[in-house]
Order: C-alpha cells, then sequence, then structure tokens
C-alpha cells in the first residue's frame, strides 16, 4: 500500500451517490506511531507491519512487537504462526502468535522490489514470490523449508488463496494466473485491466484491483474468465482488498475509506469514511479493521453485516 497523497473529492463519472453513513458510529480510530500498514486478523486483535518491527495491536491498545529489519506486503496467519516476508533479508520470517517470537529465518528470496506483494497460506502450505523473473516458492510448515518452485510471468508478486487454487496477478504483464496446488503448475492465464494489484478470493470469484482502470474485476473461478466488472472511481491507487460475510470490501486512496461490493450484482453498495492516504483492510464478522498509515492510526468498523445494506 504506497502512500498516495493526492487524495480527490469526486467520485468517477457514472457512481451513484450512496447515503452517507456517521463516523461517529461507525469508526473507531487507534493511534499508531510509525508506518502501520499491511493487517492480518488474530482473534479479536490484528497483526500490523510498521518501520522496523510488526506489532500486534487491539481496540485498547499494543499487545506485542517484534523487531524485523523491513517488514513488507500482506501477511497470513496459519498453522499456528505469522507468515511475514522482510524484503531488505530477502526472508519468510515465522512468529509465534502465543509468544510473540521470531522461531523461524528462511532464506527465500523476495519477488517484489518495492514491498508490494503477498505472503498466503492454504493446501497446508506457506506461498510467497520469490524471484522477479518469475516464481512462487512453496514452503513446508512442518519443515520451515521450501519444497517446490512454480514458474511464473516475470513480477507476479500479489497472491491470493481460494476458490479452490492459488492465484497470482503481474502487474507488469497484466495477467492473473490460476496454479494448481496439486501439481504446483499453472493451468490457466486470464487477461486483466490496466496495472492490476491486490485481489482476493472468496464470494465465488477471485477479485481483482484494475489500480489504473478504477475497476475491480470479478472472475469466475468454473471458467477462468471475466464474468464482469465494478466501477468504483477514476483509480483505485493503491489499497487493499477482501471477501467475506457475503460481500467485498475495497481499501481505497480516493474519495473514501474503503467501498462495500455485492458479489452479485457487481455495485457499490457503500462507501465509508473520509479519503485517509493509502492503507490496508481486513474482514472479521464482528468488524472490519483498516490501516491508514500518512495518518498513523488504525480504525475499527463494528457491524459489517449492516454496511452495504
Amino acid at each position: 500500500m504506497r502512500a498516495f497523497r493526492a487524495l480527490v473529492t469526486s467520485f468517477a463519472a457514472g457512481c451513484t451517490a450512496l447515503p452517507s453513513i456517521a463516523l461517529a458510529q461507525q469508526e473507531e480510530v487507534v493511534p499508531v506511531p510509525g508506518f502501520a500498514d499491511f493487517l492480518a486478523v488474530d482473534g479479536n486483535s490484528v497483526w500490523v507491519t510498521n518501520r522496523g518491527r510488526v506489532e500486534r495491536w487491539s481496540r485498547e491498545g499494543k499487545l506485542a512487537e517484534v523487531p524485523m529489519t523491513r517488514p513488507c506486503g500482506t501477511m497470513s496467519i496459519a498453522y499456528g504462526a505469522l507468515w511475514v516476508a522482510d524484503c531488505q533479508e530477502k526472508t519468510l520470517n515465522r512468529i509465534d502468535i502465543k509468544t510473540a517470537k521470531r522461531t523461524h529465518v528462511i532464506p527465500t528470496g523476495i519477488g517484489s522490489p518495492d514491498g508490494e506483494m503477498n505472503v498466503v497460506t492454504g493446501a497446508g502450505s506457506v506461498w510467497v514470490a520469490t524471484d522477479a523473473e518469475g516464481a512462487i516458492s512453496r514452503v513446508d510448515p512442518e519443515t520451515n523449508s521450501v519444497v517446490a518452485k512454480v514458474k511464473t510471468k516475470p513480477l507476479a508478486v500479489y497472491l491470493a488463496f481460494g476458490e479452490g487454487a492459488l492465484w497470482a496477478v503481474s502487474a507488469k504483464e497484466r495477467t492473473l494466473e490460476r496454479i494448481d496446488p496439486s501439481t504446483n503448475e499453472v493451468v490457466a492465464t486470464v487477461p486483466v485491466g490496466s496495472q492490476p494489484g491486490f485481489l482476493a478470493a472468496g464470494e465465488g470469484s477471485v477479485w481483482v484491483q484494475e489500480q489504473g482502470d478504477g475497476t475491480v474485476a470479478a472472475i469466475d473461478p468454473a471458467t477462468n474468465a471475466v464474468r464482469g466488472r465494478v466501477e468504483v472511481g477514476k483509480t483505485l491507487k493503491y489499497g487493499d482488498i477482501d471477501t467475506g460475510g457475503g460481500k467485498v470490501w475495497l481499501r481505497t486512496t480516493e474519495d473514501q475509506m474503503f467501498a462495500v461490493i455485492d458479489p452479485k450484482t457487481l455495485t457499490v453498495t457503500a462507501r465509508l469514511g473520509k479519503p485517509s492516504g493509502s492503507g490496508a483492510l481486513r474482514y472479521t464478522p464482528a468488524g472490519v479493521w483498516t490501516s491508514a498509515h500518512d495518518l498513523h492510526s488504525l480504525s475499527w468498523w463494528s457491524n459489517p453485516s449492516e454496511l452495504g445494506k
């Protein structure tokens, strides 16, 4: 989630004005010194990347801190651990979520030159892009070692796991690749729009930010084809995306803090918060976490089932 300070107040042409929601009733702000960015939900708390560390925060305050050189990209919690990349050390790091101690440092390499990337988990493994020329490493959490590498398009560093596959986006090639975890091979390639970025797999589709077009593409995993697009704004630089509760949740930089999308009608059903620069978003059934690194804060948005009805 890069910093993006040119915050615009106009919606894209053709976007319908949506009812505003009182911020005082929805947003609970938690000040976080530093550069709070990528998020991973851990029960009633959330792990956050920051400068030189990852931290665990609740709505009441900071719970833990783990020093790192340069944590980067989205993190994943699975197999009793937080998995986070270090872009300076070019490693995948395993942190015990109970003790908040780093237990393993795995020398995988890192495929993203700027830290915009994903670490994801699924099919009993941890997945991370480890070569800018086009490779994803599969790590076995039992041995904490790389057990396979998947050849991909160059800079296929945006990953998601869900809907029966591992998915990888290359902004350079403007493609979404489907990877079969049973063979560690690319089995389908889907062309996508301008400057594709972060993605999510859930609610029956794979959702790809088309940042240059201001749209979110919905890819049908049954056909490996784009089934439609959601017009959100002029651009989607930069932000984040997640799914859950029958909705798609899109962290934006312009126009609002985040938008709620109906996955069936492919329409924006709510726009919440003021533009706050770039940051991340993660859904939970109890609430939605967002970060705003330019404002040095996290926000908690309660009752997500009521948002975007």
